[in-house]
């Protein structure tokens, strides 16, 4: 399976939460074992920044760097949530249905959802949970490292997710793919 994976990013230095119109640099790419293929565009913010809408203001970029994409993903990571959000569909459940791509959050933290610490072995998980839902999990991806949060979105589910991210990790904390994309919006915010 291909995994790929979107980043978005804004000007530095800015003060304020984000307006609408902001300049946006979305950059994709999609591994086949170590080639990576990749898009990047640039846009603008769809909305101002507000907590619990970042699909509003990032969704679209996004979608315009997978949709750029020469190989479509099988499946797709974001720095994003899924069901870990006030209204239980975050932005990576949002950008997998408009893209019919199943997607994968991956986040250094969980939004709302409440849980233990993972153990320290590489692939230890706790769940993270709302109102006695799981919605996400804490995963150990390197002993010795902070966990990251695993948000199960769109046509996925949480044991999945923990897999498809432990292969991603390549050895890492976060996940090859996102690490890429990250690289290459800042490297087109840059330029």
């Amino acid at each position: 399976m291909l995994v790929g994976a979107a980043w978005v990013c804004f000007p530095r230095g800015r003060t304020g939460a984000g307006d609408r119109g902001d300049p946006a640099w979305a950059a994709a790419v999609v591994l086949c074992g170590r080639k990576a293929a990749s898009a990047v565009v640039a846009g603008s913010a769809g909305a101002p920044y507000s907590p619990g809408l970042l699909a509003l203001r990032e969704g679209r970029c996004l979608e315009r760097a997978v949709q750029a994409l020469a190989e479509r993903p099988g499946v797709l990571l974001l720095d994003a949530t899924g069901r870990d959000h006030p209204r239980r569909a975050g932005l990576a459940l949002h950008l997998g249905f408009m893209l019919d791509i199943p997607t994968i959050g991956v986040t250094h933290r969980p939004l709302l959802g409440e849980g233990p610490q993972p153990g320290d072995a590489r692939g230890d998980a706790a769940p993270l949970l709302i109102d006695g839902d799981v919605v996400a999990c804490r995963l150990r991806t390197r002993p010795g490292t902070r966990p990251v949060a695993v948000h199960p979105a769109w046509r996925t589910d949480l044991d999945a997710a923990i897999q498809v991210v432990l292969r991603a990790g390549r050895g890492r904390r976060t996940p090859e793919p996102l690490r890429i994309a990250r690289r290459l919006a800042r490297e087109a915010r840059a330029a």
